[in-house]
């Protein structure tokens, strides 16, 4: 009996059918793997960056953007070999961002990670919730500018808009796994591209309609448009909105295992990591450089909704809907690791709870029974309803994408992978390469800090003049 599970795995290693871990083979690859990570990346972040090239100017806004897509792309090189313990191709998988820590870290640490990353991605999903309520506004608005002139008063409320967002997600919430959305990663992929690529060529239009360059070395003007007080806070959002833009090592580990081998999945992820930041990157330079361009220091919040663009008016309704048509992909990508968490957790605590473990087939017509699971439909529900109320309560765009991005940049991003790296590599302290390693996340911890505050100095701002649910 005591050779049993290595039979198992013997069996499981040499079948066509199952991995060296017993799940049934893996079948993703660098091009899926590109496309979770530009679903993931690629997001309403996107839009907030000619607005944060505004704050920062043309000298230490196009230099930041370089900098954390390095910074990004190096901590994911590091994340993706801590997939497996120990040997690179044979060791055990981490199926998730909290087993690498656990596996790496262990004790407290694996408890702050798991602070982090989950209240991370219910940020998200409000952040999203919030963006897409936006989209849906400046398409009613678009139109109604249209109809009424430039000057139209045009207000519309975003309550209905994000109730409406919400059911969108409740339904789409019962897929039950990542494996089971890759289709919706591939769509959500193109619609970023999509409505990305129209707020470039609507700046770019901009910048050749008037033949001239917006904007100045250092940025905002101090006494014309904002005082220097307000500057410094500014600044300091506007890198927590760069960081939110490249916000995806949260998820990496998650997309990594659904990888197959060989090659080593670690080999693939970072191909794909490369791949994916270098595109992101050139999509955010040109829209966060030609939007500055364009509108100089009024650069909007949000290039496709802040109405510096009135026409083509039915080419914005375009962008503003494959935006809404991401976003509903993003948030499942980035809610399906807290969605398998709580999941998990319920089945260790309640193995024997019929609601929890029974799976009910649902008939469809044309294709396989949907399996509906009574705890995952009521769970996943109450999740929605709650981040759209919070959605609801404090719809402020740029200043969500800046504590997002404060929050989860370094501890996720750089702290995590480099302190994993270390143990995994068995790095020696204070050699030169720790030394540098640690120098890197001091730096990245020191930019959080600073992101945080002008975020949420901007929260506190706006709360003055907000009226819930008022349009």
């Amino acid at each position: 009996m005591a050779d049993k599970p290595h039979q198992v795995f013997e069996v499981y290693g040499e079948s066509k059918c199952f991995d060296d871990d017993g799940r049934i083979k893996r079948t993703g690859s660098v091009w899926t793997a590109s496309a979770h990570i530009i679903t993931a990346v690629i997001g309403s972040g996107v839009l907030s960056l000619a607005w944060a090239t505004a704050q920062l100017g043309w000298v230490a806004g196009p230099t930041v953007l370089l900098l954390f897509s390095f910074v990004t792309y190096y901590t994911s090189a590091l994340l993706s070999d801590c997939y497996r313990t120990g040997d690179p191709v044979t060791g055990k998988r981490n199926y998730t961002y909290m087993d690498a820590v656990r596996a790496n870290l262990g004790g407290f640490q694996v408890k702050i990670c798991g602070v982090i990353q989950y209240a991370n991605l219910f940020g998200v999903a409000i952040g999203y919730t919030i963006a897409s309520s936006i989209s849906m506004v400046a398409v009613n608005r678009s139109n109604c500018f249209h109809k009424q002139g430039h000057h139209a008063a045009c207000n519309v409320s975003s309550t209905p808009y994000m109730i409406m967002f919400g059911v969108m997600e409740i339904i789409f919430s019962q897929i039950p796994d990542f494996d089971q959305i890759s289709w919706l990663s591939i769509v959500a992929a193109v619609m970023s591209f999509t409505y990305s690529t129209i707020g470039l060529g609507l700046g770019v239009a901009q910048v050749a309609e008037t033949g001239k360059i917006e904007g100045s070395l250092t940025g905002i003007s101090i006494g014309t448009e904002v005082t220097e007080m307000q500057k410094i806070w500014r600044s300091f959002q506007a890198l927590g909105a760069i960081a939110f833009a490249y916000s995806y090592s949260l998820i990496l580990i998650e997309i990594q295992d659904t990888l197959k081998s060989p090659p080593a999945e670690a080999k693939t992820m970072k191909r794909a990591t490369l791949i994916s930041v270098a595109v992101t990157t050139v999509f955010y330079m040109l829209c966060g450089c030609f939007g500055y361009a364009a509108f100089g220091d009024q650069s909007p919040g949000n290039l496709l909704t802040g109405f510096g663009f009135y026409n083509p008016y039915w080419l914005l309704d375009i962008a503003n809907i494959a935006m809404v048509v991401h976003l509903v992909g993003a948030y499942q990508v980035y809610c399906q690791p807290l969605f398998a968490f709580v999941e998990k957790t319920a089945a260790e605590w309640y193995p024997d709870s019929k609601i929890i473990t029974k799976e009910i087939d649902v008939p469809i017509p044309g294709f396989k029974p949907f399996k509906l699971n009574l705890f995952r439909l009521v769970w996943r529900a109450i999740f929605v309803i709650i981040t759209t109320v919070i959605s609801m309560l404090m719809p402020f765009f740029n200043d969500v994408v800046g504590i997002l991005g404060a929050f989860g940049f370094w501890p996720l991003t750089v702290y995590f992978p480099v302190e994993m790296y270390i143990v995994q590599k068995r790095i020696t302290k204070w050699s030169a390469r720790w030394i540098c390693l640690q120098i890197l996340s001091g730096a990245c911890l020191v930019i959080s800090i600073a992101a945080a505050a002008g975020s949420f100095a901007g929260v506190v701002s706006d709360l003055k003049v907000y009226r819930p649910f008022q349009s």
